[in-house]
């Protein structure tokens, strides 16, 4: 699997840079922690690719879409944007903010499970605090919507997707940079967990700590 890979998005002139500078107007703790970023090594079912950056969210922005395959099928797929603020920000508490949406479609016996919101949201959270990550001000949402199919459609069997939306402020290190590269292969257990996938095997590069299987998946999606 090669490293993760995705674009910089920067708004600033560079003049206002506490660590910038004209010519290169990208803070020097942005660049360690997208270097970091893109050098984490998810497991082999997770293929990684460029994103195009949110534009007004912060003045510096990052962005990678993942996808968990088995052969040529999605069994999940997510967003994930590293945002900063060099001047920092109120509401994240921190001059860096994570940001993802991941979604898979689930069998609808699993959908129907009426703590299926706060278990998901569990994923999120135990997959962070399995890799030993410091984080705050978390928020987010967990949507499940079913769909029905009727007429010329009615051969084909519901579906009910799941979708997480979140957002938390990763710990900065002592040297103002967060280890994203952490963040990211925790936000790649999610994405397997709510593919479904069992954990890496012991012994891989990336154990995949936390990451358990979801009974009651549905079918792998066509890509």
């Amino acid at each position: 699997m090669a490293a993760a890979q995705g674009h910089f998005s920067d708004h600033s002139n560079g003049a206002d840079d506490k660590d910038g500078t004209e010519s290169d107007p990208v803070p020097r703790a942005f660049r360690l922690a997208v270097e970091a970023l893109r050098s984490a090594r998810p497991r082999p079912d997770i293929e990684v690719e460029p994103a195009r950056p949110p534009q007004r969210l912060a003045p510096h922005a990052y962005a990678l879409e993942a996808a968990v395959v088995e052969g040529e099928e999605d069994l999940a797929d997510g967003r994930l944007v590293l945002l900063h603020d060099p001047a920092g920000h109120e509401a994240w508490q921190g001059a860096f903010r994570l940001v993802t949406l991941v979604r898979a479609e689930l069998e609808p016996e699993m959908a129907a499970d009426p703590l299926l919101p706060e278990v998901s949201w569990s994923w999120l959270t135990g997959a962070l605090e399995a890799r030993g990550l410091a984080y705050g001000e978390p928020s987010g949402t967990v949507t499940r919507a079913g769909s029905h199919y009727f007429g010329g459609l009615a051969d084909r069997r519901p579906a009910t997707q799941i979708e997480i939306r979140a957002s938390w402020t990763p710990q900065e290190g002592p040297d103002g940079v967060p280890d994203t590269a952490a963040h990211m292969l925790a936000w790649c257990d999610l994405l397997c967990q709510i593919a479904g996938l069992p954990p890496a095997p012991a012994g891989s590069a990336d154990p995949s700590a936390g990451v358990v299987s979801l009974p009651q998946r549905r079918g792998p999606q066509h890509r």
